[in-house]
């Protein structure tokens, strides 16, 4: 496989997708050739004996022809980072390979194990939809609902699919001979391949401590180096086993499973398939296609995150179901919190068997998983139901037995208690809906399931961690703290020196430079005698394969003295203030006051931390390529860690796959480190951090916490607001000022204010660092504004558009800090989005769909966003703020000191020493098109360049040199341009421009699950006029998901010591192909310059993502309603719903006679209050 760069590798857990796969292989049992998709980071390598594997690179290239598949989703603008589309283009064509002309349904459930996190899903969905059917019925609609871009693609361009012309399979593995058995020896692990029964049970026996392993999706997760390893390893066939009737083989995947009851339910009577249906629908969002084609069993045994065998308490073996006789119905039920490929909070499995003829119940068993460390089956209730007619008084009984019998305790593992035990509610009370309606007492719908979506990247772009290693590479494994709050005792590293490979342990010892870094100056390269979170980098392990540095890290023995967990506010308030406060307040007629928590959010890049060193051997020459947004940074903290001047460090970016803001600043905790490893060894250092590794260490967007008040008049009028933002910062100060000062800049939103003040406050804790996200503290100021507005409106009994477009800016106001508004468009935005959407119709509709469902309840929300941009520049002759210079020029060095004309050249035009300036390579990615070097003008040509460029320089200094005339010249390069705002004063532009956008969300919730449905969504954004119509209509699309995700799904879980809970795609829940609005329009508000950007354009890629919370106040709206049809409980009128609404959330907010438990906040949220001393 030399030189095949195969997938991406996003995650490490089969979780995201990107190292999607498709193996094929003869199956002796059917006689014929299976294609599958898998996981590549699960699928162990010798499990694929006599199996053929099919790569992105497989199937087509640029360098020879395109694969319809590739050509699709490129000419569909369904990539952006890149880094996903392997993953999902290799889902699509295993779709293909195995069905030709696949439904739209097919389609979607192809791609439930692949995330991406750029584009939005839909151009993904409307590129490949072309592969549908033409005769689904669905197409048509399809086509209305996702049209919204046609224009942007002509599909009648695209190359047909044909599939005559797919590559055939190996003639050399159709074999049809009786397996024998195959022995693996690893340097650690003996993996042996059984061929038959007899020879499993002897190996067990001889090895008990062994695992079996088949589909690899479990134990492949818990089994990497870095989570420890087992000796031996016992591999089952990742066959079919033969099954009669509806008898499933012990390796039978679920993938063939539910291929055999979809057989059997379309061929036996309804009543004999009541559990082959349940165990359908548990099996559709149990996981994705590369999983359920490998994995083999439907139990977890996780104390926190069971999933719960459908079979429950029916089946004593996994090799069977029952047939179910008439008078018998069966139903399944799980609650996540994201629907698709997500570990179940508490899952069920009910029920019930009358006697003929009636409806007395002649058995009931109810079992529950996430109740306990097991499946538990609810005995006593279910006892006392025995001859008992299915009735109203049956219902009151088994739910006052259900909360006795299943009860947790305040602090039980997983949290969310009072959610957990009213599922167990929600759960029998839509069993016993569903039983009345099929008995025919009840017309009630209680149905589940989100509606099917009817709705020049190809996957072999090259990322850091593609480029080649070279000869003598090395690699790092970073030694990160355990503790939150910590002092360093002693470092043992005896152990971890005895793995093959070792090199060099680093630690601060080591460093030549400062051990000092960050934007100022508060962290560390390794901490030396304290650490201040659960992550914080002690120390790195170099070694020469990633296996071995991985072992060798988990070998190094720290030895702690805990200390206290410190949370503390910074002594300096950020504040703006305009108008009298106290006036405002004294005029209103009401006012309202309360607090609003919006949790953090993890980057989830799909491309992890990666940095590669070279070290040059001389001057402290160093090349590396990181997968960073600032090179700037990366460079000046390199050469701090290692004491030469900036000139000497070269930083490279190719590309990135994702980074969001997550790789502005805190790229560089890594980047120094592999830097410094090359300098100790003078060799090549390479490390990737694993997806558990970047989210522990690497810190994500701020929480905040808001407490608010705000006085208005009876019209809705607001007169006078006042908010405190404190802001969870972590551990070090990082870019957590500048994120403050946006959110205070945005806590208008789009409303014009006359009395207002605004508080910012940073909160120091022993968490790893917060930094820079998407928005960057704009979308935490914003839904506070919008959170507050929608109470206005509740408490004035006024529609909630009305009052906010009443509020609204108007052309030439001033905002709360004096800048005036200028190209003012929002007007026309909102009301193209108001017409657009059909706003007001679908509201009577959604009233009247409300009064008619007692247990769903739809909501509508349209929110308005103005967003503050500004911007920066670069050069050719790149002046560091050291005073140091790195020229580039055309010219090749190769001995007649052409590099030491041009440092006099610059020199000379600079008026600074030659001892200041360097010139480290000639190179096509900073220089392109140069002229050879030969015919000795090279002097000429490329010294007037190098004048011209550093004449440029000197007259962009002119206005610092001004300012400051007295000055060195380190002291004018270290200055940095900016719009000229003022706290002290309130005065000044801090913003160049501003970008609009208006959308309309309608959502619909399960009042008895917290589930949710994105039904549509409409978006008029404002991008000035567009450079390139799809690839904004991308980032809006892209944007609006992110945020969704923050302000419905996205949550981070801390244990009370400060661990970080959720590391992974298992835990962390990113927006999915299913979460996506079923119908999602994007349209470019026309006519529209800018006039102070190029082309008349504006930035895109931050301004949507606050749209999203059109999704969050439209569940509000929803719950406001089912809230409103149980006015009997006497709630309040205004209630608290933090972000991420969900669905626990969203449960607990709909109260009604299962919700009667004790409430609990979590820790990660009480300890933030604590910190704000409230």
């Amino acid at each position: 496989f030399s030189g095949v760069k195969w997938d991406q590798l996003g995650c490490g857990e089969g979780g995201c997708g990107a190292c999607t796969v498709m193996l094929s292989k003869f199956d002796r049992l059917q006689k014929k050739i299976v294609h599958f998709s898998v996981n590549a980071c699960l699928a162990p390598i010798c499990s694929l004996h006599h199996v053929a594997v099919t790569t992105v690179e497989g199937i087509g290239s640029t360098k020879t022809r395109l694969h319809p598949v590739q050509e699709r989703i490129s000419k569909s603008h369904g990539s952006q980072c890149g880094f996903c589309t392997p993953g999902i283009v290799m889902s699509m064509y295993t779709l293909l390979r195995n069905n030709p002309e696949p439904t739209m349904e097919e389609i979607e459930n192809a791609f439930q194990g692949n995330l991406c996190r750029c584009t939005g899903y839909r151009p993904i969905l409307q590129g490949f939809r072309t592969f549908a059917k033409v005769s689904d019925v669905g197409q048509l609609l399809l086509q209305f609902l996702l049209n919204l871009s046609s224009s942007l693609f002509n599909s009648e361009e695209f190359l047909p699919l044909d599939p005559t012309q797919e590559p055939i399979f190996p003639p050399e593995l159709m074999v049809n001979e009786p397996q024998k058995q195959l022995c693996f020896q690893g340097e650690r692990v003996k993996w042996i391949q059984t061929a038959t029964l007899k020879e499993l049970l002897e190996l067990k026996a001889e090895h008990p401590d062994a695992k079996l392993v088949v589909g690899n999706t479990e134990i492949g997760k818990r089994a990497m180096p870095r989570k420890g390893s087992h000796k031996v390893k016992l591999i089952g066939r990742m066959t079919v086993a033969s099954f009669l009737g509806i008898s499933f083989g012990a390796a039978c995947p679920l993938s063939e499973m539910e291929k055999a009851l979809v057989a059997a339910i379309a061929e036996l009577p309804s009543y004999q398939t009541e559990v082959f249906k349940g165990v359908l629908e548990q099996l559709r969002w149990f996981a994705g296609k590369q999983v359920k084609s490998v994995a083999v069993s439907l139990c977890v045994k996780d104390s926190l995150t069971p999933r719960t065998r459908v079979f429950a308490k029916f089946s004593d073996h996994y090799t069977s179901t029952l047939c179910i006789f008439q008078g018998e119905y069966f139903s399944a039920f799980k609650q996540a919190s994201r629907r698709e490929d997500d570990i179940a909070k508490v899952t069920c499995g009910m029920r019930v068997l009358f006697k003929p003829e009636s409806d007395q119940v002649q058995e009931l068993d109810i079992s529950f998983g996430g109740m306990a460390d097991k499946t538990i089956p609810a005995l006593k209730t279910t006892r006392k139901q025995q001859g008992r007619a299915w009735n109203e008084e049956l219902l009151q009984e088994v739910c006052a037995s259900l909360a006795e019998e299943l009860s947790l305790e305040p602090d039980a593992p997983g949290g969310m208690v009072e959610f957990r035990r009213t599922l167990t509610l929600s759960f029998f009370f839509k069993f016993y809906l569903t039983v009345l309606q099929k008995l025919g007492k009840d017309s009630t719908d209680v149905s589940e399931g989100r509606a099917g979506l009817v709705v020049v990247p190809l996957g072999s772009q090259l990322f850091c961690d593609d480029i080649p290693p070279y000869s003598n590479e090395l690699y790092l494994r970073l030694v990160t703290s355990t503790k939150a709050h910590a002092r360093i005792k002693s470092i043992d590293i005896s152990e971890a020196q005895k793995v093959p490979g070792f090199i060099h342990f680093l630690s601060a010892d080591d460093i030549p430079g400062s051990n000092e870094t960050g934007l100022f100056n508060d962290e560390t390269v390794f901490a030396k005698h304290k650490v201040t979170c659960v992550g914080h980098i002690i120390g790195a392990v170099v070694t020469d394969t990633p296996e071995h540095a991985q072992r060798a890290a988990q070998a190094v023995k720290i030895e702690y003295e805990e200390l206290p967990a410190i949370i503390t506010i910074e002594v300096t308030d950020l504040k703006i203030e305009k108008g009298d406060l106290k006036k405002g307040f004294a005029e209103a007629d009401n006012v309202v006051s309360g607090e609003l928590y919006i949790g953090g959010q993890e980057h989830f890049y799909l491309e992890t931390h990666c940095t590669i060193a070279v070290p040059k051997g001389e001057e402290g020459e160093m090349e590396l390529f990181v997968s960073t947004q600032n090179t700037m940074k990366t460079q000046s903290f390199v050469a701090k860690v290692l004491g030469v001047p900036d000139n000497r460090i070269v930083v490279r970016v190719k590309r990135m796959g994702g980074g969001f803001g997550g790789k502005e600043t805190r790229s560089t905790v890594l980047s120094t480190a592999v830097a410094l490893a090359a300098y100790k060894t003078g060799r090549p250092v390479r490390c990737m951090l694993d997806r558990d590794e970047d989210m522990l260490i690497t810190g994500g967007r701020h929480p905040f916490l808001a407490r608010y008040k705000v006085g208005f008049m009876k019209t809705g009028k607001i007169v006078a607001l006042e908010v405190e933002h404190y802001s969870n910062a972590g551990n070090t100060l990082d870019l957590s000022q500048s994120i403050m000062e946006r959110a205070l800049f945005h806590m208008d939103n789009c409303y014009k204010i006359p009395n207002i003040r605004g508080i910012g406050r940073l909160c120091k804790t022993n968490l790893s660092s917060n930094t820079a996200f998407r928005g960057f503290g704009g979308p935490q100021g914003m839904l506070i504004a919008e959170y507050w507005m929608s109470e206005v409106a509740l408490t004035c009994r006024l529609p909630a558009e009305e009052v906010r477009r009443l509020n609204m800016y108007k052309e030439g106001d001033l905002t709360h800090f004096n800048q005036k508004l200028e190209g003012f468009t929002l007007p026309r935005c909102w009301d193209e989005c108001l017409e657009s959407s059909k706003y007001h119709a679908r509201r009577n509709e959604i009233e009247t769909f409300n009064k008619e469902n007692c247990w769903k309840k739809r909501g509508l929300c349209i929110i308005p966003t103005k967003f503050g941009i500004s911007f920066t520049a670069g050069a050719l002759v790149h002046v560091y703020t050291d005073g140091s210079v790195l020229l580039t020029h055309g010219g090749t060095e190769m001995g007649q000191g052409l590099h030491t004309k041009m440092i006099q050249v610059a020199s000379k035009a600079l008026k600074i020493p030659t001892s200041k300036i360097y010139i480290s390579e000639t190179s096509t990615s900073t220089v392109p098109n140069t002229s050879p070097t030969a015919a000795s003008v090279s002097a000429d040509i490329n010294g007037q360049a190098v004048y011209e460029a550093c004449k440029t320089i000197l007259q962009r200094l002119e206005p610092f040199k001004k300012k400051n005339p007295n000055g060195s010249w380190k002291d004018w390069v270290s200055l940095t341009p900016n719009l000229g705002y003022s706290f002290e004063t309130n005065s000044g532009n801090p913003f160049h421009y501003f970008s609009y956008g208006v959308a309309c969300s309608e959502v619909e919730i399960d009042c008895l699950t917290g589930d949710h449905k994105n039904i549509r969504t409409d978006i008029v954004m404002d991008v000035g006029s567009s450079l390139n119509p799809a690839i904004d209509i991308g980032q809006v699309e892209g944007a609006f998901v992110q945020g969704l995700g923050l302000f419905t799904l996205e949550e981070l879980h801390y244990s009370p010591e400060g661990t970080l809970h959720t590391r992974g795609p298992s835990t962390y829940k990113i927006p999915a192909f299913g979460n996506i609005p079923i119908d999602f329009r994007v349209s470019l508000l026309r006519d529209c310059p800018n006039k102070k950007a190029i082309y008349a354009s504006k930035a895109v890629g931050e301004p949507p993502l606050f749209l999203a919370s059109s999704i969050f106040f439209a569940i509000k709206d929803a719950i406001c309603a089912a809230r409103a049809q149980h006015a009997d409980f006497k709630m309040k009128e205004l209630f608290q719903l933090d972000s991420p609404a969900t669905p626990e959330k969203i449960r607990n907010a709909c109260v009604d006679k299962f919700t009667t438990l004790e409430g609990s906040i979590p820790w990660d949220i009480l300890q933030f209050k604590r910190a704000h001393r409230l």
